[in-house]
């Protein structure tokens, strides 16, 4: 699962405590979504008369939730992230994503910057409402969780301070730019741990011998969600340097509240759905993206000052949890939806 699969697990289980619920789940995966299309809007169809709403959980299911609300005559309802709603393809902006999203009686996005794409395609602005993506209270690793990250265990003992990033290796995520350009700036006991896997994986990996950072730079591969938990504890800072791509863009950025939510202080790019997620001086810090100097400067003066640091991580912890906590975002999806599953009538 990346992001958004756990966000809509997350949500349907919050939402699900608040409201009566059905979920169709595509179990299948990507390579599996033609067929998913079809058998949901039946299987949906068939259960109208029992349900007041369809919740769409991404922006790619727009034109499903545009069929149902014209055939099954219940409003319908999206949740748009971010790179559903820009994928480049004239096709998918124009054909696939363009007439459904106007279609629909409402649109939820999960940052103001992917609220101002979607008001860009013509989604109308009293439609729109802008919830953040939520948070599960951190789990307590496992002793055996660290047996596999027996290098990172090492160093620590060494008085390596460890950075980490999480995620998807895209090249949106600036890992590759944070190795060529900021960890030549930090001092020589940074070490730089990498956990997940994607595209950008041999590049990261290239940059890295080139830099001669080999014994600074640690790509992990996927991690489980144990091993995750175990990273946060071990870490002194969580790092998301993302970088503009046209087209590709970071609806919010989940990983950083998992990190805040852990205690871990976030130094993260000034950008995108990032700037919802992060707010300053409350559960971390930001930059301008690509600014390799100031990037460098706030982590090693975070470094140098334990106490600060320590000051940071406990207050984005407390902050974290308290605004982005799931009982509070699945609240505010109920007070959306119930406005377009009730009618005048039933409210009287």
């Amino acid at each position: 699962m990346g992001g958004l699969e756990r966000q809509n697990l997350e949500l349907s289980r919050a939402l699900g405590a608040l409201l009566p619920m059905t979920v169709f789940a595509n179990r299948g995966g990507k390579k599996f979504l033609p067929l998913f299309l079809p058998l949901s809007f039946f299987q949906a169809l068939r259960s109208k008369e029992s349900h007041d709403l369809f919740l769409l959980g991404d922006a790619l299911l727009a034109p499903l939730g545009a069929l149902l609300r014209r055939f099954a005559g219940k409003p319908a309802v999206a949740v748009a992230h971010g790179l559903d709603v820009t994928y480049g393809p004239v096709c998918y902006q124009k054909g696939w994503l363009g007439w459904s999203l106007r279609n629909l009686d409402a649109v939820i996005a999960v940052s103001r910057h992917t609220g101002r794409e979607c008001l860009a395609r013509g989604v109308k602005a009293d439609r729109l409402f802008t919830i953040p993506n939520g948070v599960a209270v951190p789990m307590t690793p496992p002793d055996s969780a660290g047996a596999r990250l027996g290098r990172l265990v090492a160093e620590k003992r060494k008085g390596r301070k460890i950075l980490l990033t999480v995620g998807r290796l895209r090249k949106r995520k600036g890992v590759r730019w944070f190795v060529e350009a900021v960890m030549p700036r930090l001092p020589a006991d940074c070490m730089y741990v990498v956990a997940g896997n994607g595209p950008e994986r041999e590049q990261i990996l290239a940059a890295t011998q080139r830099g001669g950072l080999s014994s600074r730079v640690n790509l992990l591969g996927t991690v489980s969600e144990e091993e995750k938990a175990f990273l946060f504890t071990q870490a002194e800072l969580f790092i998301q340097p993302n970088i503009p791509v046209p087209g590709d863009v970071e609806g919010f950025g989940i990983g950083v509240l998992e990190a805040a939510a852990s205690g871990l202080p976030v130094v993260a790019s000034d950008l995108e759905g990032l700037r919802d997620a992060i707010q300053e001086g409350e559960n971390g810090l930001r930059v301008p993206p690509l600014n390799a100097e100031q990037f460098a400067d706030r982590i090693t003066g975070l470094l140098r000052d334990e106490a600060a640091r320590r000051r940071l991580g406990e207050k984005a912890r407390r902050y974290t949890l308290e605004r982005y906590g799931w009982d509070r975002v699945a609240g505010h999806y109920r007070d959306v939806l119930c406005r377009f599953a009730i009618h005048p009538e039933s409210r009287r």
